[in-house]
């Protein structure tokens, strides 16, 4: 049985650090990331603002494109934030209504 996954982008203000990752439950994990709840990268950084998501119908797809844009370079991550979210504005709220 396969299950949805997110792919998403943390950042710590608009340009700042970023942080990519992949989860079955997109609410959850930002919810754990703002409130730092695990010692982490986006807790050290300060990734609290989810800027960026994509949603898939199996986790595998989620993964497999995380790998493509881990190589990506970061101009480019910063271009498809401002594409779909030119105000850097943090999705979490809308995903919460």
């Amino acid at each position: 049985m396969t299950r949805p996954g997110y792919l998403y982008l943390m950042a710590s203000a608009r340009n700042g650090t970023l942080y990519l990752g992949v989860t079955s439950d997109l609410l959850a994990r930002v919810w754990q990331h703002r409130n730092e709840v695990v010692e982490s990268f986006t807790k050290k950084y300060g990734c609290h603002t989810l800027v960026w998501y994509e949603a898939f119908d199996d986790i595998q797809q989620a993964r497999q494109r995380e790998l493509q844009m881990k190589k990506w370079k970061r101009a480019w991550k910063i271009e498809l934030i401002e594409r779909d979210n030119p105000q850097w504005l943090d999705l979490f709220d809308r995903l919460s209504l």
